[in-house]
């Protein structure tokens, strides 16, 4: 596996809905398409601002102007100033069908952890890339998400989320024209969510067991009996967090990766570090990581490459555990 860079093409930073310059139809690899899946709420939605006002703190705007910042995002801009689009990487989100770009693949003016996560493991691997992604609002692991295993009702997200990415690859030439015919294979699932279940004591106290069968049903359903897993936790609020909810659910999420059938194909990603409070982000929502592009970007990043170590690629860089290790 190498690092490509083939298959770009730029949005007019301007005008950040419609592509204007195509380059390239798309890197052409040499294996099946690789799927992955991204699933969670509306953290995996995304809610990270594209533009805002004039130097407005923590948009993706200002942050990839901002020379204190700009190094880290200057593989999204061109020469000419335009968000660049990824034509080797797809997203399927809903009705949306796309090369992975700007604006196209979250809430409307904001990116989430697909965009990052989408450069990472398409940097990666030399093959196709597809992302099939779900972010329902305001569902819970308990409810709407809940897996068979765990009894009761299944959750209807979760039997939409198993539908919709059969029906998606039954379609791939329709909605990918530029899908080279090779097939495809699933090889990652991507994981972001916990805001409602931390709502509730009681939901935080079967989090665990609803994650632990989640991840092994998922892997059944799509028969992928060692599908690698990551985990990005539901780390809002920050090292400052202190209600017992919200650190359980972040406890709960961690625990997966020591289970001894998990170990070596579920990593878990701390997000803690990531955030940034209202002061320096475009909206105090909190539970929206104050719609800071910096937090989405971030999560994406780490959730992306600890996937790449899970497809055997290098060691994802350790993520801070304590604001100690903050820079």
């Amino acid at each position: 596996m190498k690092r490509v860079k083939a298959g770009i093409v730029a949005l007019s930073a301007l005008s950040m809905w419609v592509p204007v310059l195509s380059i390239h139809a798309g890197q052409v690899g040499k294996g099946p398409l690789k799927v992955f899946i991204l699933a969670g709420q509306s953290n995996m939605e995304g809610h990270g601002v594209i533009k805002g006002r004039p130097g407005q703190k923590g948009t993706l705007e200002t942050l990839a102007k901002d020379t204190a910042s700009a190094a880290r995002y200057k593989h999204l801009v061109d020469k000419d100033g335009k968000w660049v689009v990824r034509g080797d990487v797809w997203i399927s989100y809903y009705n949306t069908k796309a090369k992975l770009a700007i604006g196209n693949s979250a809430a409307r003016n904001s990116i989430g952890p697909e965009l990052a996560f989408g450069w990472a493991v398409g940097d990666y691997l030399d093959e196709q890339v597809l992302l099939i992604k779900f972010g329902p609002g305001g569902t819970s692991l308990a409810g709407p998400w809940r897996p068979p295993s765990s009894g009761g009702t299944v959750g209807d997200e979760y039997e939409k989320m198993i539908a919709g990415v059969k029906r998606q690859l039954e379609h791939l030439k329709a909605d990918f024209p530029d899908h080279d015919g090779k097939g495809y294979e699933i090889v990652g699932f991507g994981w972001h969510q916990g805001w409602n279940d931390g709502c509730s004591a009681n939901l935080v106290a079967e989090y665990e067991k609803n994650m632990a069968n989640f991840i092994r049903d998922v892997r059944k359903d799509l028969g992928v009996p060692k599908m690698p897993f990551v985990i990005a936790g539901s780390g809002f609020g920050g090292w400052g967090q202190r209600i017992d909810r919200r650190l359980g659910i972040m406890k709960a999420q961690a625990a997966m990766e020591q289970y001894d059938e998990f170990k070596g194909n579920v990593k878990y990603v701390e997000t803690r570090g990531f955030f940034r409070d209202g002061d320096v982000s475009p909206r105090p929502i909190r539970y929206h990581w104050c719609c800071n592009a910096e937090s989405y970007y971030l999560i994406g990043e780490a959730m992306g490459k600890a996937m790449v170590e899970l497809l055997g690629g290098p060691k994802a860089p350790a993520n801070p555990t304590g604001p100690s290790e903050e820079k």
